[in-house]
């Protein structure tokens, strides 16, 4: 299964993009998806995630409320809207999916994730 996401991009603070994966083959529907970010220097983290139908959502505290998960089931693809970006959202963002997941289930283990899209840079910096 091959993710491709796009949207990154160089913003200033307080500035918005939307972030788009979009996930080859016919079972996207099946899969609870996710966006996982690698600050330069540090580990990967979770930074939203959003279930199968019905539809459940998990974001990670310092995001809340500015980030937006959702997707489109109909073109195979998972977004990203991110608004009243900070210099520490800085990163590499990157899609993955876990095709195991059950209806409305949040997987939060990164090892839970099956397929994996390559990164797109984001930088928030005056």
């Amino acid at each position: 299964v091959q993710l491709q996401a796009s949207g990154g991009g160089l913003v200033q603070p307080g500035g918005s993009l939307r972030l788009s994966c979009v996930v080859g083959g016919r079972a996207f529907s099946k899969y609870s998806m996710a966006w996982i970010r690698q600050p330069s220097g540090k580990e990967r983290e979770l930074v939203a995630v959003i279930s199968m139908e019905p539809v459940n959502t998990y974001y990670r505290a310092s995001v809340q409320g500015r980030f937006t998960i959702s997707r489109d089931n109909a073109k195979n693809t998972v977004y990203l809207q991110m608004n009243g970006l900070k210099p520490e959202d800085t990163a590499v963002y990157s899609c993955a999916a876990d095709h195991d997941a059950y209806p409305g289930y949040i997987p939060r283990n990164l090892n839970e994730y099956d397929f994996w899209g390559q990164g797109t840079q984001v930088t928030v910096s005056s």
